[in-house]
């Protein structure tokens, strides 16, 4: 079984490519399954990489259209959804607003005015020391992952992206936050998207699985493609990385239910 349950669609301004060309190359690839989770709309359009609550629909039957295309070839319905606190029963409302086969949780807002993976802040990075900025956005991921909204979470240590490490050993920010994805059941990506960007190392780091594999925390591979050209990127290098750590086996998810499948 080879997955890649993490795609996007230009719905969301900064993906190109139609659906059809990310199946292809899925099955170019050798992927027995995949599925799409573009980022969810919010209430209101307060960014411009998510898709607007207006396109829902739209989105609903982009892959409702090319499963109809594909009807052999399983296609799973996702969506990205940015945890921001106080909006949680938005989550809950579009949960119930379609037959979902999982929804990623995910954190990109550190503050309400500072999405950190977005190159457009990049100055903040200059006004905050490191470890402040990092125990902030952990924080926000424990939150995340204790809210039971979601099946599986994305890109855990995303705040590396643009290679800002704070000194000595990391693993005094993982703790708290894996044990919650621990205790809340959760799935994790291993998310090889980070070596397309200035990090150059697969979301989440080695001692992160690491220490995610000792507390039994199942997993799953995904690109995070925002191309065609980027489905299965390096998913060689992730799974034999995951491998070596210990792990035998991933999830495939459908109709929110993790099923483990040899890796």
């Amino acid at each position: 079984m080879a997955t890649d349950y993490h795609m996007h669609t230009p719905l969301c301004g900064h993906a190109t490519g139609e659906p059809r060309e990310y199946v292809l190359a899925a099955q170019a690839a050798g992927l027995t399954e995949i599925g799409f989770s573009d980022h969810n709309p919010m209430p209101t359009q307060f960014d411009d990489w998510r898709m607007a609550p207006d396109q829902f629909t739209e989105y609903l039957k982009l892959i409702a259209d090319v499963q109809a295309e594909f009807p052999n070839y399983p296609i799973r319905l996702g969506l990205e959804c940015d945890y921001l606190v106080g909006y949680e029963e938005h989550i809950r409302h579009l949960a119930a607003q379609a037959p979902w086969d999982y929804l990623i949780g995910s954190v990109h807002y550190i503050t309400p005015s500072w999405d950190v993976d977005n190159p457009k802040h990049l100055k903040k990075w200059t006004e905050q020391p490191v470890d402040e900025i990092w125990t902030l956005y952990f924080k926000e991921y424990t939150r995340m992952a204790e809210s039971g909204l979601f099946d599986f979470v994305a890109h855990p240590d995303l705040v590396k992206k643009f290679g800002h490490r704070p000194e000595g050993d990391l693993s005094r920010f993982y703790t708290e936050t894996l044990n919650a994805i621990a205790e809340n059941g959760l799935t994790m990506e291993v998310s090889t998207a980070g070596l397309r960007k200035d990090a150059k190392e697969i979301y989440p780091s080695r001692q992160f699985i690491e220490m995610a594999y000792a507390r039994r925390i199942p997993i799953v591979i995904n690109s995070d493609a925002h191309s065609p050209a980027e489905v299965a990127y390096e998913f060689k290098q992730a799974t034999a990385l995951v491998k070596e750590i210990g792990y035998t086996k991933v999830m495939q998810f459908k109709d929110r239910k993790a099923i483990p499948v040899d890796l």
